[in-house]
């Protein structure tokens, strides 16, 4: 019994070191995991499919619009080449150019934050941005799954952004032709070629300046300062846009293809002289019912959003 029990008590303590060193092997595997590397970089990116929906990335330095906004998480890098941080004021946008500043309202508390957008999402159709979890917290809507916010792309910033993570194709080299097998002669000028010379004088000099332009916008960080800001909430009611044209005419021929849903005409304050007439299906009670709308009507209209009026 003695010898037993002696067998016993150096099982247990094998057991017990093994079970110490577990957690030290399971660390040291963990450290031989290859950590993504980010490369970040500018991106548009081609047409692709999420959640049965073709999104078309394109440029849009004055991208001033609305629409519901969820929390959203990934791991790795973002679509921009940036490693994916939730405490950082990040988000993620279904067409922007990527990276750009946006200022971002949450229309039920008037709370205002600038984001860095570099990723793409969020995967839904029904939700025009995905913020990070730091970001809902700073727009005072942590969990939120469908918060009204209005998103304004920042132009300088923007521009600024892109310029310095664009990749350029390298330039090709050309040589010119030898100067030796070139031969040239010198004609006397045709009849009126005094006043041609002044006039092309003219057309070729530089257009003045504006005296008004602003200073060089600075750079800005991949991690932004958290501050914020606060105006009057507007939290509006939702409404499903199917399209903007800059005459009425066109945009009643969308409105009739869509009288059975009840469609309308409308104009926005914020929308461009371009796009001033919008067709808008609504306003809806709340999001399951706009949600709902906005599915029946996407087979027709295959860019239909959800957007707060």
């Amino acid at each position: 019994m003695k010898q037993s029990a002696a067998n016993g008590g150096k099982v247990f303590a094998s057991f017990f070191k093994k079970k110490r060193l577990l957690p030290l092997l399971l660390l040291g595997a963990c450290s031989l995991i290859t950590q993504p590397k980010p490369a970040p970089q500018y991106v548009v990116g081609e047409p692709y499919q999420a959640d049965g929906v073709w999104r078309y990335p394109r440029e849009d330095f004055a991208l001033n619009d609305t629409g519901l906004a969820t929390v959203y998480d990934r791991r790795g890098l973002t679509a921009a080449g940036e490693v994916f941080d939730a405490s950082a004021l990040t988000a993620a946008h279904p067409t922007l150019q990527l990276p750009a500043l946006a200022r971002i309202t949450n229309l039920e508390n008037g709370r205002q934050i600038l984001v860095r957008i570099n990723d793409r999402g969020p995967e839904a159709a029904t939700r025009s941005l995905g913020l990070s979890r730091r970001a809902a917290e700073l727009l005072d809507a942590p969990g939120t799954t469908g918060l009204r916010v209005r998103i304004q792309v920042q132009e300088p910033e923007s521009r600024r952004m892109a310029g310095e993570t664009r990749q350029e194709p390298a330039a090709i080299a050309v040589a010119a032709a030898p100067s030796s097998k070139i031969q040239a002669e010198s004609l006397a000028p045709p009849t009126g070629a005094a006043q041609s010379a002044r006039v092309q004088l003219a057309v070729a000099r530089p257009a003045p300046q504006s005296s008004n332009a602003g200073p060089e916008p600075a750079a800005v960080p991949l991690r932004l300062t958290e501050e914020y800001w606060q105006t009057t909430p507007r939290p509006g009611q939702l409404a499903i846009e199917c399209g903007s044209f800059s005459r009425p005419e066109y945009a009643n021929v969308q409105r009739n293809r869509l009288a059975g849903f009840g469609a309308r005409v409308t104009t926005d304050y914020y929308a461009p002289r371009d796009r001033a007439f919008i067709v808008r299906l609504g306003p809806f009670a709340d999001i399951a019912t706009a949600e709902a709308a906005l599915r029946r009507a996407l087979p027709m209209v295959p860019d239909a959003r959800i957007v707060v009026e």
